[in-house]
C-alpha cells in the first residue's frame, strides 16, 4: 500500500470503506465506566463487549474512559490518544482467516502519571458508575505467605505520604471514593483479572489500604461500593510487529497498536452493581449469583494449562504455546495433569461438561495462527503459580491425592529460573521477583527443596513432606535426563498405575 489511512475519528468514514467500524455516533457516547489498565486483554474483552452493546443499544451512557496507570504505559496511552481511542481487533480464527473490526468504545484516555488529580476527579465524577480493573495478578499487592496486604511495598508507602499524587491503584481509588462519599455517589469496582474471587480480593486489599490511609471512609465503602467477582476468558497474545504490518498492508489502514485474539470469549459476572450497569448480557456476558465454580474451572484448567505449556515448552526450546501443545508428549502430560490432579478438585461444578471444556482448551492452545509467545505466558510467574497451580496442589494434598504432575511443573520452573533452556539458550524472564527466584534457583542446584522456601509464593508448602519429595524427585529427573525424557516417564508412570 502506497498510502495508509491513519486510524482516528476524523478518518473513520474513510476507514469504514475497508473494514468494519462503529456505526454509532461516538460523539454522543458518554463515559460511564473508568477502566484502569488499557492493555491488550481489556481491549479484546470488556471494550469488545461494550462496543457490541453500543452498536446494539440506544443507550450511549456506557462508554469507557481508559486510564494508563503506570509510567510503563506511556506508549499505549500515546497510541490510543493519537487514534482517538480507536483500534482494530483482529480475531484469528481456527482456520486461519482473520475477522477484523474497529472498536470504538474507549471514548476518553487519561495518563495517570502526568495528571493524577485528573484521574481521581474522573473516577469521582457523577457520570461514572463503574470502575473496572485489569492490573494483572501482581497488581493487588497480596502476600501469599501472610495472606495480607503488603505495606512494605515502597510504592504503597509513597502513596500513604502523597495523598493526591499516588502511584498505585489503591491510592487512586481511596481518594476517588473519598470524593464520592462527599457527594453520596455509590459505585461498583469490578476486577477483570485472572484471580479466583477477584472482586473479593480487590475489596479486601483496598479496605486494608483504606484502614491505614482513610479509616473513617470504611463504613461508607461497605454500604455504597460493590465488588462483584467475575470470570474473564479470551486468549490475547501480545501484538507483534508482523501483526501490525499485515493489518496495515491488507487494509490500507495505519493502526499503530491493534489487538489480536482468539475467537472464543467468555465473561461471567456476579450481578452486584450499586449504581446501574450496562446490559452486557445482551451481547454474550452471563450474570450469575455465584461465579466461583466458573472461576475455579478457568483458573485451574486454562490459566494453569498455559503455565504448564509455558514452563515445559520454554525449557524444551519452544517459542510459542501452539508449538508446545503440538509436542505429543507435552500435550499428553497436560491432559493427564488436568484429568488426574485438577479435575478431582472441581467436583462442585454442576451442569458443566468438564471433558468437553478440557478438549476445547487443547484446541484453543493449539491454534497455530495465534503464535502466543511463551515469554508472555511465563512472565510474572511468581504471581501466577500461587493463583493457577498451587490451589490444585493444596487441595490434592489435603486429600492425600496425586501431585506428581504439578510437582514436575514447579521443578521445571525452578530450573527455568536459572535462565537457560536445555539448548543453553538464554531465556527472557520478566518477573518482579526475578532476583529472588534466580538466587533460590542457584541454591536449589545443590538442594532442590530450597526453591520452595520462597514463602511469598509457596506459603507453607515446604512443610509438606509429600510435595517436597515429589518436587525433589522431579527436579533430579529433569536435571539428569532433560524435560522431554522426564515428561515421557511421568506420562508412562501415570498410565501404568491407572
Amino acid at each position: 500500500m502506497e498510502h495508509l489511512i491513519k486510524l482516528n475519528q476524523k478518518n473513520l468514514a474513510e476507514v469504514a470503506k475497508n473494514i468494519s467500524c462503529p456505526t454509532y455516533d461516538r460523539s454522543k457516547v458518554k463515559a460511564g465506566i473508568v477502566h484502569v489498565g488499557i492493555g491488550g486483554f481489556h481491549r479484546a474483552h470488556e471494550a469488545f463487549y461494550t462496543d457490541q452493546l453500543l452498536h446494539d443499544s440506544g443507550n450511549k451512557d456506557w462508554g469507557i474512559c481508559g486510564v494508563a496507570l503506570l509510567d510503563f504505559d506511556t506508549k499505549i496511552y500515546n497510541t490510543l490518544k493519537e487514534q482517538d481511542g480507536l483500534y482494530t481487533l483482529v480475531i484469528k480464527e481456527l482456520d486461519g482467516t482473520l475477522t477484523r473490526r474497529v472498536i470504538g468504545s474507549i471514548v476518553e484516555c487519561l495518563y495517570a502519571p502526568e495528571n493524577p488529580m485528573q484521574v481521581i476527579e474522573k473516577m469521582a465524577s457523577p457520570d461514572i458508575k463503574i470502575i473496572t480493573l485489569t492490573i494483572t495478578e501482581g497488581g493487588y499487592n497480596y502476600n501469599e505467605a501472610t495472606e495480607a496486604f503488603d505495606f512494605d511495598n515502597p510504592q504503597i508507602q509513597y502513596d500513604l505520604e502523597h495523598t493526591y499524587a499516588p502511584k498505585t491503584i489503591f491510592g487512586y481509588l481511596t481518594q476517588a471514593l473519598k470524593h464520592r462519599q462527599q457527594n453520596d455517589l455509590a459505585v461498583t469496582i469490578q476486577s477483570c483479572d485472572n484471580i479466583k474471587g477477584n472482586g473479593d480480593l480487590a475489596k479486601r486489599m483496598l479496605m486494608s489500604y483504606v484502614e491505614k490511609a482513610e479509616p473513617e471512609l470504611m463504613p461508607w465503602i461497605e454500604a455504597n461500593v460493590s465488588f462483584p467477582n467475575s470470570m474473564v476468558d479470551r486468549i490475547t497474545p501480545a501484538t507483534s510487529p508482523v501483526d501490525i504490518s499485515n493489518l496495515n498492508a491488507s487494509t490500507g489502514i495505519d493502526d499503530a497498536w491493534p489487538v489480536v485474539c482468539e475467537p472464543f470469549h467468555q465473561w461471567v459476572i456476579e450481578d452486584e452493581f450499586k449504581a446501574g450497569r450496562p446490559a452486557w448480557e445482551t451481547v454474550g456476558a452471563r450474570f450469575v449469583e455465584d461465579v466461583d465454580p466458573f472461576e475455579k474451572m478457568k483458573l485451574t484448567l486454562l490459566n494453569a494449562g498455559h503455565t504448564v505449556l509455558g514452563v515445559l515448552g520454554a525449557l524444551r526450546g519452544c517459542s510459542t504455546i501452539d508449538e508446545a501443545v503440538h509436542n505429543k508428549d507435552i500435550r499428553a502430560f497436560l491432559k493427564l495433569y488436568m484429568d488426574l490432579e485438577v479435575t478431582p478438585t472441581l467436583s462442585d461444578l454442576d451442569g458443566v461438561d468438564l471433558d468437553k471444556y478440557k478438549e476445547t482448551l487443547l484446541h484453543r492452545f493449539g491454534n497455530i495462527y495465534m503464535k502466543d509467545q511463551i515469554d508472555r505466558i511465563c512472565s510474572e510467574s511468581s504471581a501466577k503459580f500461587p493463583i493457577f497451580v498451587l490451589p490444585t496442589v493444596n487441595a490434592q494434598l489435603t486429600h492425600d491425592k496425586h501431585v506428581d504432575f504439578a510437582a514436575l511443573v514447579v521443578a521445571a520452573w525452578a530450573i527455568y529460573s536459572l535462565g537457560k533452556d536445555e539448548n543453553q539458550q538464554d531465556l527472557i524472564i520478566k518477573d518482579v521477583m526475578h532476583d529472588a527466584l534466580a538466587k533460590q534457583a542457584l541454591l536449589a542446584k545443590d538442594n532442590p527443596a530450597v526453591f520452595l522456601e520462597l514463602e511469598s509464593i509457596f506459603g507453607k508448602l515446604k512443610t509438606s513432606e509429600t510435595f517436597v519429595n515429589a518436587f525433589t524427585k522431579a527436579y533430579k529427573a529433569i536435571s539428569e535426563n532433560g524435560i522431554e525424557h522426564s515428561v515421557i516417564s511421568w506420562n508412562k508412570s501415570a498410565l501404568k498405575h491407572g
